[in-house]
């Protein structure tokens, strides 16, 4: 976790000016050039579809400004595309969701170098002097968030099997979290947690093994909605009734949609949502047409989504 912290909340996204240096001109046109993976999967393409919105949007509200939205397949091809970006385009600013952090480092280092002001996103680089800014969901909270609940949904009592995604730092911040929260409860446990690989295929086959070695759980943390669909297939198939919830994340429009509606096995949600490329490409437009600059880390807060508040989250026309 970065040294400097800065939350924005829905609707309220805050600007600070960190000095001038490097600040572009209040009068100058900005070039922001978008930098995104293509739509492999659901929250990538949840980040294709917010991406393009924020272009929409801002480019209406801003004469000033334009976007230039490229996605890629690949760490090579996206660093190709930075290149591109800079030399035929002439960005001004780029906002980034790398394919990787150590491959794309130094292509993105070599666009700082050129003048260009850099907001990284999500996945941080190995070597932050290559970015001004850092725009990313709050992966602590989002482990923290699920054991609070469990511990509260539970009564302090119970077997829980959990879902990882890949073995990533991100992964760690949320693990340790969630175990971290439920040492408030020690009545608890955690049976087993395997990773899944943020895929609904690989988690079906982990909830298949917990379901054959487990023969009674209350509840399944999964952390990431994709993943959620492929335990509640496991779940439906063995035709269990002990596992009273299943608690996933991202805030999925599937899964929001559950929790409004009264789902009753997927009570709740805690939001990780592409849409923080939205702000991130908000945020950075906005700074840039003042000649400010972004504070060097934002967060935006992960947040337990009940069905008192699902529709403050529910995008239906996304594809995520």
């Amino acid at each position: 976790m970065k040294q400097v912290i800065r939350a924005i909340s829905a609707g309220v996204l805050a600007l600070g000016i960190l000095g001038t240096a490097g600040a572009a001109r209040a009068d100058e046109k900005v070039i922001l050039g978008v930098a995104i993976p293509t739509a492999d999967h659901g929250f990538t393409g949840g980040i294709v579809w917010w991406a393009n919105k924020a272009k929409e949007d801002m480019e209406k509200a801003h004469p000033d400004l334009k976007v230039i939205l490229k996605s890629s397949a690949s760490a090579p091809e996206q660093a190709n595309q930075l290149q591109d970006l800079v030399t035929v385009n002439k960005i001004n600013a780029l906002v980034i969701f790398p394919h990787e952090s150590a491959s794309l480092t130094q292509p993105v280092a070599q666009v700082k170098k050129k003048g260009v002001y850099v907001t990284v996103v999500d996945r941080g680089l190995t070597d932050t002097s290559a970015q001004d800014a850092y725009v990313a969901g709050d992966n602590t909270a989002f482990g923290r968030l699920a054991g609070e609940y469990f511990c509260k949904s539970l009564n302090g009592k119970g077997d829980i099997v959990a879902l990882r995604g890949i073995p990533t730092t991100l992964d760690n911040e949320r693990y340790n979290a969630f175990t971290k929260a439920l040492s408030a409860c020690p009545g608890v446990k955690v049976l087993d947690a395997k990773y899944a690989n943020w895929n609904r295929d690989d988690a079906f086959k982990v909830m298949q093994d917990y379901l054959t070695r487990f023969k009674h759980i209350d509840a399944v943390w999964s952390a990431d909605d994709d993943m959620s669909v492929g335990v509640l297939k496991a779940i439906d198939q063995a035709k269990r009734t002990d596992i009273k919830e299943v608690l996933g994340g991202a805030g999925s429009k599937e899964m929001i949609k559950r929790v409004m509606d009264g789902d009753k096995i997927i009570n709740a949600d805690v939001t990780y949502s592409p849409k923080f490329i939205y702000d991130a490409i908000k945020l950075t437009a906005e700074a840039r047409l003042k000649g400010e600059k972004l504070p060097a880390t934002t967060i935006v807060p992960s947040v337990l989504v009940t069905k008192a508040n699902a529709k403050d989250y529910y995008f239906p026309e996304s594809p995520f």
